[in-house]
């Protein structure tokens, strides 16, 4: 309970973000906030689990190169997001690497 209300306070603070800059606030990175969701236990714990197919099905339709912009994001740790695991997502799922 408590990673899924963490987990939704980082998209809300993404959409507040990408409000800010004048981005559609309906998606981060090609994606809908809601299809991220299925991400959630593989970015978030010390033990975060394989990625679901659903999740892999996401991650293939995102833009790679936007997520880098959150690599060193100094929010998403303090989220309990751990940026490296959400960015070795795309390889978990047998796609490419993100390229940054």
């Amino acid at each position: 309970m408590a990673r899924t209300k963490l987990f939704a306070a980082l998209l809300v603070i993404i959409v507040g973000v990408m409000y800010m800059e004048g981005v559609n606030g309906q998606d981060v990175c090609g994606v809908s906030l809601f299809d991220l969701f299925s991400c959630e236990s593989a970015v978030i714990g010390p033990k975060p689990s394989p990625p679901t197919s659903d999740c892999c099905t996401v991650v293939s339709k995102a833009d790679l190169k936007c997520m880098c912009q959150y690599k060193t994001s100094p929010l998403l740790p303090t989220l309990g997001v751990d940026p490296a695991l959400a960015l070795a997502l795309p390889v978990k799922c047998g796609l490419a690497p993100p390229p940054c």
